[in-house]
Parts: C-alpha cells; structure tokens; sequence
C-alpha cells in the first residue's frame, strides 16, 4: 500500500477543503469502488429488465446464486492470498522479479483447484436434487470459477499499484455484462434471471482476462523457480489461516442464521436468511468507510513512523532507537483515537439516514430491528481490522492468528446463542466476537510494545540467514545482549 500513501500526501499537502474531498474520493475509488461497480450492475440490469416483475421461484433462485457466488468465492480464495502477498513484496523487494510468474503459476492452480473442489458437489446436488437445469448450473458454477479468478488476480496488480486498471477493469467488465443482458433479454429472447446471470458470468471473465493481460505485460521473466513458492507456504502457514479465520468469521453468523427459523431454502440447495443477510449488507456499508480511513491514516501518518524506527535500528544510537520507538507506538495509539472518532460520527449518521430512508424503499420489520446491533458490531470488527494490520506491520503473526481465531470462534458460539434471544440482539454474536477479537489484539500490540526490542534484536533477521557455525565470540556477545536488555527493561 506504499503507493497510496505517496498519492495521497501530495493530494493532502494542499490543506484544502478540496484537497480533502479528493483525497477521500482517491482512497474511495481504490478500496471500495470494484466492489460498489459490481453491485451498481446488477441493480441497474435489474432495473432495465424488470426484474421485480419476474416470479418468485426466478427470483430467489438468481439472488442465492449471486449470493453464494460471492460469499463462497471469497472463502475459498482467501487462505492463500495473504501468503502469497507477502511472498509478492518480499520478491520485489528483493528485485528478483523472476519468481514471479511461478508465485502467480501456482497460486492460480492452487486457488482454482480448491475452488472447483469445493463448488462440484453442490452444483451436483443443485442439479440432480433441486432439479435446476444444466445449462443454468454449469453458468453458476462459470460465475464462481470467474469471480476466483478476478479476485486472484487483482491482488497481483494491486501489488503493483496499479489501482486505477483494477477500477477500469472492472468498470469495463460491468457495462458490458449490462449491455449483454439487455442483447440477451430483448434482442434473443432469453429468459431475464438467466440473461443477468450469463451476462455477470461474461462480465466476470472479461475482467480476470485483462487482469490476467497486465499481469503477463508487468512480469515477463519466469525462473520456474516453484518450490520458493511452496517453501514460503509452509513458512508462513500462520498467514493462511489468519485469513481464513478471519474470513469466516465475517460470515460465520450468517450460517448460524440459515439454521433458524428466518431461513428460507431454494430448490432444496440454497439456504439463506433474507433478514438477517440484509441487516448484515447495510451494516457494513454503515462502516465501510473504516476502510478507507485505515489506509489513509496507516500510509499518510504510521508508516513514516515505522520507516523512521527501522533506519533508526540499522544506523542510530540506543537512545535513538528509544525515542523512535516511543514515538512509534503513541503515533498507532493516536491513529487508532482518530480511527474510532472519525469513524463513529460517520457511522452515527449514515445509521440515522438509514432509519430514515430504509423504510421508504420498503426496507423494515425484522431487518430494520437486527440492525441496529448488527452496526454497533461492524463498527468494532473493523477496529479489531486496523489492530491485525499493525501486527502485520510488526511480523507479529502469532497475534494475528490469535487475534482473527478469537474473533471467529467467539463470533460462532454467541450467535449460536444469540438465535435463542428476542431479534433487536441477533447480532449480538458479531458484536461479541469483534470486542473479543479487538480485546486480543489490543493486550498483544501491549506486549509487543514491551518486547519489541528483543524481537527486533534478538528474534528478529535482517540479513539472510547463513548456515555457517557462529562463533563463539559472537555466541557469547548476543548472550550477554540478551542479559543487559533484560536488565534495562
């Protein structure tokens, strides 16, 4: 996320009104604009085609698909893209641009063979149990595979900063899935639910294409160097299940409330809560801006802090390294206030707009109940978000996976409570699980703070590991550092 923070500084550095706006508007449109594309698409192809009109059975069998196509592909993709972004970084870092396109190779295997795994005996019991026809699973079964493989290789070209062909991209893949099902619909005749959903398909595949093209441009080179790639997976095995756990934990508490009373079931495969799942969608865009400030913030403000320590380490005195330090953590301390301060005046008025608007677009009862506490959740699940991002930044990932595996399993077992109690506390499982998740990651930063300088000198490396005995000068000269840092502290 360098790049941004370079961008963003100039745009800042005006300390303007005009300044600010755009600035936000930058960060927007590189956080959250692919995602907010996508979902203007469907409405919109909905919009065009009537899609209101439609019966019910179309309806709902199109809204699980898209449903599950999302939710389902980002579950599947997420345990090894944390991994293999750091292998990115590091590989650049390094200028050994070669192992690249082996990084890219395998991964893609990797993240299309367990997606395919995992969607086959559903689209089989989809087929032969809920009785839906061929040629209408094997096109949901296309839309998931699709959407894998733009999720995939976006992260390549966000490696690159290449924020602005991502929004294109997908902005290109989206209008022309639009003008598509408007050509199938109206032009051949074909059925509407099944026009969007090819028509998305399409989109989809036209995206992961181009991002796919620009990958192939950026990196040429191929070492065929694999096993770097495989040795990194099982080096860092913490990042994938970090991601993962905190990938389910986002929504683990929507399948608690599939088993519940608020679910319906689509052709005896899909299982969903229409309530729920909406309080769910509207609280996050509650908080969604969280996102947007944690960049901002990390990349216009922290990192220079954390630059500043780590040239401090390689070449300053101890003193220095002190004050840098200190410096360091009252800045996370100080972004972390701005974070939630800037972040609950945005969240208490996007919320009272929503009670507002909502109920005039036919939004209430039971969504408009499950809500309130569903908000008051996502607002601490993104804190809890800012909080594993500082222990990235510390290699600190032992706390991460602490840290996203309490959320998890906290978030799980309350919400399984939470379906036995009145539904203003349905959310109540979230809310728990990010207060707990939060509550972990603030006591490790804690005790990360005090041992930093023994990770730093003592744990830590930096200079590549050589396999050479020690000697035993050097042996004695960290054991008596290790004696005198204990001392200090």
């Amino acid at each position: 996320m360098a790049g941004i923070g370079v961008r963003l500084n100039r745009i800042y550095r005006k300390q303007s009104i005009v300044a600010k706006l755009v600035g936000f508007g930058y960060s927007l449109a590189i956080t959250i604009t692919p995602m907010l594309v996508v979902i203007s698409s469907i409405l919109l192809m909905g919009f065009l085609l009537g899609f209101k009109t439609m019966s019910y059975i179309n309806r709902d069998l199109f809204s699980s698909t898209v449903l599950y196509v999302f939710i389902f592909s980002l579950l599947t993709s997420s345990p090894f893209n944390a991994v293999l972004s750091k292998f990115l970084s590091d590989t650049i870092y390094e200028e050994e641009y070669g192992d690249i396109m082996p990084c890219f190779n395998l991964g893609l295997g990797v993240n299309l063979l367990f997606t395919a795994c995992f969607g086959i005996p559903f689209c089989i019991r989809e087929h032969f149990v809920g009785e839906v026809p061929v040629y209408y699973v094997f096109t949901g079964y296309c839309c998931y595979i699709a959407l894998t493989f733009v999720l995939y290789t976006m992260l390549y070209l966000s490696i690159c900063k290449d924020y602005g062909k991502i929004s294109s991209y997908y902005g290109i893949g989206s209008a022309t899935a639009v003008l598509l099902s408007l050509f199938f619909s109206w032009g051949i005749g074909m059925e509407v639910t099944y026009s969007m959903l090819l028509s998305l398909t399409i989109g989809f595949m036209i995206t992961g294409v181009l991002e796919f093209a620009t990958v192939k441009c950026y990196f040429k080179e191929n070492s065929n160097q694999y096993h770097k790639v495989y040795d990194y997976m099982r080096k860092y095995w913490q990042l994938i299940i970090i991601n993962f756990a905190y990938t389910f934990g986002l929504y683990v508490h929507n399948f608690v409330f599939w088993n519940t009373e608020l679910r319906i079931v689509v052709v005896k495969s899909f299982i969903w809560a229409p309530s729920y799942d909406m309080a769910t969608c509207l609280a996050m865009f509650t908080n969604l801006s969280a996102t947007i400030i944690i960049i901002s913030r990390l990349e216009m403000h922290f990192s220079d802090k954390y630059r500043h320590y780590s040239e401090t380490v390689t070449g300053g005195r101890w003193i220095d390294i002190i004050n840098a330090k200190n410096r360091m953590f009252r800045q996370l301390a100080a972004e972390l206030l701005t974070l939630a301060r800037i972040q609950f005046i945005i969240s208490v008025a996007v919320f009272l707009i929503m009670l507002v608007l909502l109920p005039r677009f036919g939004f209430g009862g039971l969504t408009l109940e499950i809500y309130p506490c569903m908000a008051a959740g996502y607002f601490v699940l993104f804190l809890m978000y800012s909080l594993i991002l500082f222990q990235y930044y510390f290699d600190d990932k032992t706390g991460a996976m602490m840290t996203s595996i309490s959320f998890a399993l906290v978030t799980l077992l309350v919400s399984i409570y939470a379906t036995r109690l009145d539904p203003i506390l349905y959310g109540l499982g979230v809310l728990a699980g990010s207060v707990m998740g939060l509550t972990v990651g603030y006591f490790r930063l804690r005790w990360i703070e005090r041992h930093l300088d023994e990770h730093i000198f003592c744990k830590g490396q930096m200079f590549p590991k050589r396999h050479e005995k020690m000697p035993d000068s050097l042996v004695y000269e960290r054991k008596s550092y290790s004696a005198a840092l204990k001392e200090y502290e």
